[in-house]
């Protein structure tokens, strides 16, 4: 059964579709709200308060669109907040070595290890695209939607974290 027919019964009040669709949801929306986190106990609070907000709200989703993208814009939204609220930015580690960007670096972890490194360092609005973007391979067009935000500040907030990070990494490997 697809994700739309799911969404459907659920909506209907199927149980059998609630617990299909919140078993297919779980560990996108983990993976989405660890991705933007970096720590594994506040993904686990950011998932379950994004899957309580949405299934929650499936009554006002719109099921002529599409389900996954509203679903990462709920994680995505919760995480940031949780973040803000928080002040997490600090804690994040060896996060993205964990997640690994789209790009493949196995062929030189030290270029990697430095890449993670200048990624914490961006600003949180730098940091958030380029890990959407290129961690949770997210296009631009969604991380507009999913940050509520014109596409042009995506592209330029990418461009200016792509700018900073080519800047650190050939600084540092001179």
């Amino acid at each position: 059964m697809d994700e739309a027919q799911l969404v459907a019964l659920a909506r209907a009040g199927e149980e059998a579709a609630v617990d299909e669709l919140f078993g297919r949801a779980w560990p996108l929306v983990w993976h989405w709200a660890y991705g933007v986190t970096g720590d594994r106990m506040l993904a686990d609070h950011v998932a379950q308060d994004a899957i309580v907000r949405a299934f929650g709200s499936l009554d006002r989703f719109d099921p002529a669109r599409p389900f996954r993208p509203w679903l990462k814009r709920i994680t995505v939204n919760l995480a940031i907040d949780e973040l803000r609220r928080e002040r997490r930015q600090e804690r994040a580690r060896t996060w993205m070595t964990e997640l690994r960007p789209v790009a493949p670096f196995d062929d030189d972890p030290e270029l990697l290890e430095s890449l993670v490194g200048a990624v914490r360092e961006l600003p949180e609005r730098q940091r958030t695209v380029v890990v959407l973007h290129y961690w949770l391979d997210t296009g631009v067009e969604e991380i507009a939607e999913i940050l509520a935000i014109p596409l042009g500040t995506v592209v330029s907030r990418l461009s200016r974290a792509r700018a900073a990070l080519r800047e650190q990494l050939e600084a540092k490997h001179e």
